[in-house]
């Protein structure tokens, strides 16, 4: 609408065709994420199953949403003679004549990433991931208290004490009542163990001005069975190809499925290689468990739909600009300036609430927000520095 608006445009004209011209660019991104959403429920199970369901809920909804009742307060307020303004004096120029050399820098982009992925990688076969509960099981202990006792408390200190994450949660409603689950000497199989990992929690306790009582015990294996990660890891896979696939209809040219495929595994490898370098290292959690599995498909969805979103206008400014002194480099270029407005506001509004939920949240949701934070920004990098200059570099004979 904004663009409509600068055109000269009636408010009225400018809702109209802001809506229509749109159009494609909305149902294209929703419906590669809506894609993704179908294979993981197909083939997905445990909290992928849950998840998938939750998302294709989410695009129907949204879709419902920013089509229809947007327009329909659009109209209604147009129709009273509201004023509607959509941007501010000091904001309505931001990004209107930029002209970043994205294309021309692209081989400082990939040398980024390929060193942070090296990095990474490397990372992973030495020092591994930090396991959850859900992936390495642990002791479960059902803790009863003579006073009512807040779970955040008894963590911090346990988490303090055991030098490891620990699960914490209410158990029962009759009496304060906490179940505890820590990874602590999980793989020690000596007879001792069980002794040592309950004295650690006793000593955790004591730190705790509250008395208590162990009420049982018991070791748990991991949650999430090998199958789930299984059919986790494949679910995803087919549905980054289903999605190639999608691209290659749509836009009739195989180089941005190819851009959508490196750019969604890219932003997948960066976020594991993050967790895997900083686990340790920051003074958090960066633990690898169903929370974490949840975040990252969601940086996965969210990383195609703002690439479909930048691919959009590209395939739209090569419609308009082909004439034979016309370089694609320079159009691709002039496309992903043109977007950017709308890509930096978009990732802007996600990585706010993803600040307030990482510094609020608390400490159980820590490493899931922080997982999306990372992912958001690294999904807003790769649309624009990694997804395009994969179109140039292999489509030069093509775009022509």
């Amino acid at each position: 609408i904004r663009e409509e608006l600068a055109q000269g445009k009636s408010v009225r004209i400018a809702v109209a065709d802001g809506f229509k011209h749109a159009m494609p660019s909305i149902l294209d991104s929703n419906i590669t994420t809506f894609l993704t959403g179908i294979i993981l429920y197909v083939f997905g199970s445990g909290p992928i199953l849950g998840f998938a369901t939750t998302l294709l809920i989410g695009i129907i909804t949204s879709l419902f949403c920013s089509l229809l009742i947007s327009r329909l307060i659009f109209e209604w307020m147009l129709e009273k003679g509201w004023d509607i303004s959509f941007s501010h004096p000091w904001s309505a120029h931001t990004f209107k004549n930029a002209h970043y050399k994205f294309v021309k820098n692209r081989y400082k982009f990939y040398a980024f990433s390929g060193l942070f992925i090296l990095a990474g990688l490397i990372s992973m076969f030495a020092r591994g991931f930090s396991l959850g509960v859900d992936f390495k099981g642990g002791r479960t202990y059902v803790v009863r208290f003579d006073k009512p006792i807040d779970a955040q408390q008894v963590r911090d200190a346990l988490d303090k004490t055991y030098n490891l994450t620990t699960e914490v949660k209410t158990f029962g409603t009759a009496n304060p009542q906490l179940r505890i689950t820590t990874t602590y000497l999980v793989d020690d199989n000596s007879p001792n163990a069980d002794n040592q990992a309950e004295s650690k929690l006793k000593q955790g306790l004591k730190l705790i001005n509250n008395p208590s009582q162990i009420m049982s015990q018991q070791k748990v294996g991991p949650t999430v069975a090998n199958d789930i990660k299984t059919s986790a890891v494949y679910s995803v896979i087919f549905a980054i190809l289903v999605i190639s696939f999608y691209i290659l209809i749509r836009f009739r040219k195989w180089q941005f499925s190819l851009g959508a495929l490196i750019a969604t595994a890219h932003d997948s490898l960066l976020v594991l290689s993050f967790f895997s370098l900083f686990w340790g290292i920051l003074p958090f959690s960066l633990d690898i468990d169903q929370a974490f599995i949840a975040a990252l498909l969601t940086v996965i969805g969210y990383s195609i739909n703002d690439t479909v979103v930048v691919f959009d206008r590209i395939r739209e400014f090569l419609g308009l600009h082909h004439s034979a002194t016309d370089k694609p480099e320079e159009v691709i270029n002039d496309a992903i300036n043109s977007t950017l407005s709308r890509t930096i506001i978009t990732a802007l509004t996600v990585i706010f609430v993803l600040v307030v939920l990482f510094i609020f949240g608390g400490e159980v949701i820590r490493g899931f927000s922080f997982a999306l934070l990372i992912g958001v920004i690294f999904g807003t990098y790769s649309s624009i520095c990694v997804a395009t200059p994969v179109i140039v570099d292999f489509g030069k004979k093509d775009l022509n």
